[in-house]
């Protein structure tokens, strides 16, 4: 930060640091997605298209003639990769109520950054098991375990980061937005990882570990955390520079800060006493009351103290917030439908005839990036319809249950040509990213700062990693249990769990939806009384 300073020549202002916190996080966590993307691209190709014992695979331009890669291609390789996918799920999910407790007592910035680095390590060397000509089981699976521990640090991390810097008016939206690192992580992951098969499996694992391991390193060197760590309060302003002339009149005065609430916050003024001044409507500086006088210095200590001293609540403490249990298991079925997609899309359109084609592994991966820009959309959605509506439950219930009838479609019909298959596919990411990006995101960041907490800034990342934590227990079944579905009942099986997921993800949320709505019916009721009440001229 202070190279950035020298070359920029003067010091960053609160909305620049506010610009850098975001894109920082939203570009981390984009990678730590882009490294999950891997495995279900290379399924195909590890599962093999004709039961061999093992072998590197032969090369047909840039289409691999797929004989499998041992273990991953025996009878019953598909519960192997589902396997896979369990232990590092499971291991995020555990390390999930973990990380978001010790995010909450340490320094966010070295946190996310070792998980970055710690997750790129992990990921290559899955990749280098094709390289170094390894086929054991459990070399795969104790490399996913550590993946999997290193990825939990990341979201617990980034939600907290966010919500220091941001407020709540807008957070739907802007988290909406911001909350498209997901899906954008997702296609690059995709893409990557499939522009590298035809030099083998392994590098589709390698490349993205290496991006976020050293992305990880510029994390460390340019995070703000908050913005009592670079001297500022949480109040955005801009310094102005001594004896600063306001439309003709001059305040002699050392230091002075514009803050939102339009007050001027002086650190000495001419008369060499402190005061606070405000800016009336006729564009004059005036004392305020002396009661009203605040210190700058000790003001900005004030806010630096409190938020290096608050301590982080308990677990059972967050648990016990109004609507952290009902959105925590919301999301269980939420992210088992997003990450069945997530780990088993790519594999299914490679198995399934569209128009009485089969694609290559690399045409489905491509093929499959559009699932996650129909999610990127129902993100950003589902945020504005929650600012505008303030029902979180009531439009992630409204997503979860719109999804069902469209994944029947796209299950029984989405064979029928390209572009049904396109349609279908990015409404469905649109109905199932929608309520994940929402409680992940806003409905977490909310809670975080719940009126229960009484102020206490130190429990965002502990109430972020229990929500996403149980929608992490889901996000492993789902996977696992497709492995296994689909190798005993085929994909129609696949889909019914899906559809029973989204209608239990909804019904999960219907105390919350009916006290929204007694809410929205009350401030309607009071608005008419309000209106009746007022005298006719």
């Amino acid at each position: 930060i202070d190279a950035l300073h020298a070359c920029s020549g003067k010091r960053f202002n609160y909305n620049t640091y506010k610009l850098l916190a975001l894109s920082i996080t939203f570009w981390a966590y984009c990678l730590f997605h882009a490294t999950r993307k891997p495995p279900s691209v290379v399924k195909s190709v590890l599962k093999g298209d004709q039961q061999l014992a093992t072998g590197k695979q032969q090369q047909d331009g840039d289409t691999p003639v797929n004989y499998g890669w041992a273990p991953f291609n025996a009878p019953n390789g598909q519960s192997l990769l589902g396997q896979v996918d369990l232990a590092f799920l499971a291991a995020y999910a555990a390390g999930m109520f973990c990380a978001g407790h010790m995010g909450d007592r340490t320094d966010l910035r070295v946190f996310l950054s070792a998980g970055m680095v710690g997750s790129g390590l992990c990921c290559a060397f899955v990749g280098m098991a094709y390289l170094w000509d390894i086929h054991s089981m459990s070399y795969f699976t104790w490399f996913m375990i550590a993946g999997g521990v290193f990825q939990s640090t990341g979201w617990p991390s980034v939600v907290s980061i966010m919500a220091n810097w941001y407020g709540k008016g807008k957070r739907g939206l802007v988290m909406g937005i911001w909350n498209a690192h997901t899906s954008l992580g997702n296609i690059l992951g995709t893409v990557i990882a499939a522009a590298c098969l035809q030099y083998g499996w392994g590098y589709a694992f390698i490349v993205p570990g290496v991006l976020i391991s050293l992305l990880g390193l510029v994390v460390f060197a340019t995070l703000v955390v908050q913005p009592a760590d670079v001297g500022l309060s949480s109040n955005s302003y801009e310094p102005l520079p001594p004896s600063k002339s306001v439309d003709g009149g001059t305040a002699s005065i050392e230091q002075v800060q514009l803050l939102a609430d339009g007050t001027l916050r002086t650190a000495r003024s001419s008369q060499g006493r402190l005061e606070t001044i405000r800016l009336s409507s006729s564009r004059q500086l005036k004392p305020l009351d002396p009661h009203d006088f605040q210190e700058y210095d000790d003001h900005d200590g004030k806010d630096k103290a409190d938020a290096e001293s608050s301590e982080g609540v308990g677990f059972w403490q967050a648990w016990a917030i109004p609507g952290v249990s009902s959105f925590a298991f919301c999301l269980f079925f939420s992210k088992l439908i997003a990450y069945t997609f997530l780990y088993w899309l790519p594999y299914y359109i490679k198995s399934t005839p569209i128009e009485g084609r089969m694609l290559s592994a690399k045409q489905a991966g491509d093929l499959s990036t559009l699932f996650d820009v129909g999610g990127v959309a129902g993100g950003i959605m589902a945020g504005h319809l929650s600012d505008k509506s303030g029902a979180s439950a009531l439009v992630a219930t409204g997503f979860t249950v719109a999804s069902v009838p469209f994944l029947y479609l796209y299950r029984y019909y989405g064979n029928i040509s390209f572009g049904i298959n396109v349609v279908l596919m990015m409404i469905c990411g649109f109905c199932v990213n929608g309520p994940y990006a929402l409680i992940t995101t806003a409905v977490s960041a909310d809670l975080g700062t719940h009126e229960s907490l009484a102020g206490n800034a130190k429990a965002l990342a502990t109430v972020t990693a229990i929500i996403d934590g149980m929608g992490s227990i889901g996000a492993a079944i789902g996977p696992m249990l497709t492995g296994y579905i689909s190798d005993t009942t085929g994909f129609d099986g696949v889909f019914l769990m899906l559809y029973i997921a989204a209608l239990m993800a909804g019904l999960l949320l219907a105390r919350l939806c009916i006290k929204e709505v007694g809410v929205k019916n009350c401030s309607v009721d009071s608005s008419a009384l309000a209106v009746a009440l007022i005298p006719y001229n």
